[in-house]
C-alpha cells in the first residue's frame, strides 16, 4: 500500500472510530421516552434543530419540549419516573443521569418555562431526592418522594387578549398529590404535603399555602392511565372533562 492510500485508510478508520465514539456519547444522553401523546409535540435540540416527536420518541438532556394547544405528553424516564406535560407547556431537560449501580452520579434537573406538568417520582428520586430539582421563573421545586402538579403562569398571559376569564393568577401554582415538596426562592423555603395547594407570584415572595384549589386543572385523556387524584378536605383536583382523546 503506497503512502497516499495508507493516509486515506487511516483517515477513514479514524473517522469511523470518531463517529462510533459520538454514537456512544449520544446514546448515553438519552433520558426517557414518550409513552403517551394526544397531539403535536415539538422538541428543540441542544444544537438548535427543531423536530416533531411521536410515540416512542426518545428525549435527551438539553432538549426543550413544547406541547401544542391540545397536547398532553407523558414522558417515562430511564429511572421509571414520569412527567406529563399539559397543553401549552415549554419544558427543558437540563440534565438527567441515572445508573443502577452509580447513585453518586444521579442528576435530575428540569426547567418549567411555561405551562404545567404532573411529576411522579421514580427510582432516582427515591434514593437521591436531593438530586431532583424543577426550576421555574419564580421558585425551584424539590421533592421528598412524591407526586405533584405544577403550573407556571407568565405575567404576560394576563395582558394577552386570549387570556380566559377566571384564569390562574400569574406565578407558580402547585398541588401535592402524594408525599411532600419544597418551594425555594429568594424569599425563603416552604414545605407542602399531600393535599395542599401552594402559590408564589414572584421570585422575591415566599410560597404560601392556599386553602382551596384556585382553579388548577390537570385532565389528561383516560388512555394515559395516570393514577386518579383523590378528593381531600383541602379541595383536591377532581376529575374534569377530557380535553382530547387519542383515536
Amino acid at each position: 500500500m503506497n503512502c497516499a492510500k495508507r493516509r486515506i485508510a487511516i483517515k477513514a478508520l479514524a473517522g469511523a472510530l470518531l463517529a462510533g465514539s459520538f454514537g456512544v456519547a449520544w446514546a448515553a444522553q438519552v433520558a426517557g421516552t414518550i409513552v403517551n401523546l394526544s397531539g403535536p409535540l415539538m422538541v428543540k435540540k441542544a444544537d438548535g434543530s427543531v423536530k416533531v416527536l411521536g410515540l416512542k420518541s426518545e428525549v435527551e438532556q438539553g432538549d426543550t419540549l413544547v406541547s401544542e394547544k391540545n397536547t398532553y405528553a407523558r414522558i417515562r424516564f430511564i429511572d421509571n419516573s414520569e412527567i406529563t406535560l399539559r397543553p401549552g407547556t415549554t419544558f427543558k431537560i437540563e440534565a438527567f443521569a441515572y445508573e443502577t449501580g452509580k447513585p453518586e452520579a444521579d442528576s435530575a434537573s428540569f426547567s418549567l418555562l411555561q405551562g404545567g406538568l404532573r411529576s411522579l417520582t421514580g427510582l432516582l428520586g427515591k434514593r437521591n431526592k436531593e438530586k431532583f430539582e424543577l426550576k421555574t421563573p419564580t421558585a425551584t421545586i424539590g421533592i421528598r418522594g412524591t407526586t405533584f402538579v405544577a403550573q407556571y403562569v407568565s405575567p404576560l398571559t394576563m395582558v394577552s387578549p386570549q387570556a380566559p376569564a377566571g384564569a390562574l393568577a400569574p406565578g407558580l401554582h402547585v398541588f401535592v398529590v402524594d408525599g411532600a415538596i419544597m418551594l425555594k426562592n429568594s424569599g425563603g423555603s416552604t414545605n407542602f404535603t399531600a393535599g395542599q395547594f401552594g402559590f408564589t407570584p414572584n421570585v422575591q415572595t415566599p410560597a404560601q399555602i392556599v386553602p382551596n384549589n384556585p382553579g388548577l386543572k390537570f385532565t389528561p385523556p383516560p388512555v394515559f392511565s395516570l393514577p386518579p387524584v383523590s378528593t381531600t378536605a383541602t379541595g383536591a383536583i377532581k376529575p374534569q372533562a377530557v380535553d382530547c382523546e387519542v383515536r
